[in-house]
């Protein structure tokens, strides 16, 4: 019997698992679950296509299974939820190279291309395609990944005329392209030199993958750290478009249907965050956005703060009505989510009203701060968004800032900030504020924040693990 109608069969099972899998993403109660049924349709395509193209037996195939697993599961379980974006761009890398390098292996076996070689214009056109976004994408995604852990300097890298040269690099490796999709290029090529198809189909291809990796640098290296996640998001759409192109290049319809998913899913999710932002695509990709330093006409620190200590705050917090808690990147640092949840629960069992106000880039990525929460086995109906919390500060009594800058600095209200019309989480409005901070130090943003010189605000200064411990103490005695 042919085993192709089995494994369009399964292919279709692996579709439905996919879509059903990233709807389920769309709620923190049932994103587990979706994250299984991902999986899991992930699993059964990659068997399902090496099995059915006999390229692999079954002993090696459930090797490498077990050796995948194993990686993977060593690095999910040992990764820093601070590092999380971190482990994407490297995802993205991979998931770009893999998709350059098979249609690096499918140029081989159809001749080497280029000037008459035997490589059919549309074969052609799809393997430049996904050899161009992937290799950007492998190239991009580790300068994303240097950033993000400090290997590669988090400032704008810029040199004179680059946006011009970056231009040029993209349309010289367009003509390249066009050599190798054999649309007159190539041929034109070779009789100039007296060379050969075959030669000069494989100068061309090594010319594409030389030029789109130094393009994928270029393109990222003038991104300041403060944008990378944004940046990750997109190389992840990318990975996504290099996985549909190869899925042409196979003539695979799930690699196409997989591919899709993630292009799109990931156009999405950056266009969110820069919504989040207040900020087109173009801005985080030219702008160097909070790069230069401190902007205020106050240098940070130059103002006076009211400071309080763990047992002032543990009072403020015991004898409130209502607080509402504010997550930011310095709680993922600190790891401090857990004894976040014991100072909660302690207020909550003393009858004081409590949830969360989440900022959709709050962390690094969106979601992060989700996450975290959900680690420390915060209930999900506690986890409000930005327009619902917003709608409750004027009746709380007190706001528990622990990590958060940018995503609550009032400055955005003003027309001539940095970070003018950013939607920012109300916190002010608030009776009070506690904001739990190591120091006065700028955010991502690189400008003063005038939330922390404020009336109605006190500064709960040092490490959050730490001074949260000493206010499970304090607010259990109060």
């Amino acid at each position: 019997m042919d085993t192709s109608i089995f494994a369009q069969i399964a292919y279709l099972v692996s579709a439905i698992l996919f879509v059903s899998g990233i709807k389920q993403l769309s709620s923190p109660a049932t994103a587990r679950s979706g994250n299984v049924r991902a999986s899991v349709a992930m699993l059964l395509a990659i068997v399902v296509t090496l099995v059915d193209n006999r390229i692999l037996d079954w002993t090696t195939v459930v090797a490498a299974v077990i050796a995948g697993a194993v990686v993977g599961g060593v690095l999910a379980r040992r990764i820093e939820m601070t590092a999380m974006p971190q482990l994407v761009a490297v995802f993205n890398g991979f998931g770009g190279g893999a998709s350059a390098a098979v249609a690096a292996a499918e140029f081989v076996r159809l001749g080497g291309g280029g000037a008459g070689a035997g490589l059919a214009p549309g074969a052609g056109v799809t393997i430049v395609i996904s050899t161009l976004i992937g290799a950007v994408t492998f190239s991009g995604s580790l300068i994303a990944f240097g950033k993000l852990q400090g290997i590669v300097t988090g400032k704008p890298v810029t040199f004179p005329l680059q946006k011009s040269f970056n231009a040029l690099l993209f349309m010289a490796v367009l003509v390249v392209g066009a050599g190798i999709a054999d649309v007159g290029v190539g041929d034109a090529v070779a009789s100039l030199f007296g060379s050969s198809g075959i030669e000069i189909g494989g100068a061309f291809f090594l010319a594409l993958v030389v030029g789109a990796l130094i393009l994928g640098v270029l393109l990222v290296i003038p991104i300041g750290g403060a944008d990378m996640p944004v940046v990750v998001s997109l190389l992840n759409s990318y990975s996504g478009l290099a996985a549909a192109a190869t899925g042409f290049v196979l003539g695979n319809m799930m690699l196409i249907i997989a591919g899709s998913l993630v292009g799109a899913a990931g156009l999405i999710l950056t266009q969110l965050m820069c919504k989040a932002m207040n900020r087109s695509l173009g801005n985080v990709a030219f702008g160097a956005f909070g790069t230069d330093g401190p902007t205020t006409k106050a240098k940070t620190g130059e103002r006076p703060v009211r400071d309080v200590d763990a047992e002032q705050a543990a009072m403020v917090l015991a004898y409130a009505g209502s607080v509402a808690v504010v997550p930011g990147y310095g709680l993922a640092v600190a790891q401090a989510q857990h004894e976040l949840k014991k100072v909660c629960d302690l207020l909550e069992e003393r009858g004081v009203r409590v949830r969360f106000g989440v900022h959709p880039v709050a962390g690094r990525m969106p979601g992060h701060m989700n996450v975290l929460l959900a680690e420390a086995d915060v209930s999900y109906d506690k986890l409000l968004d930005l327009d619902d919390i917003n709608a409750e500060f004027d009746t709380t009594d007190v706001v528990l800032i622990v990590g958060a800058n940018d995503v609550v600095n009032p400055a955005a209200r003003d027309p001539d900030s940095v970070i003018a019309g950013m939607p920012i989480l109300d916190v002010d409005r608030a009776r009070t504020v506690i904001v739990m901070k190591r120091s006065l130090s700028p955010g991502f943003a690189g400008i003063d924040n005038d939330l922390f010189y404020m009336e109605n605000t006190l500064m709960f200064f040092g490490d959050a693990r730490e001074q949260m411990s000493e206010l499970v103490k304090e607010v259990r005695e109060a």
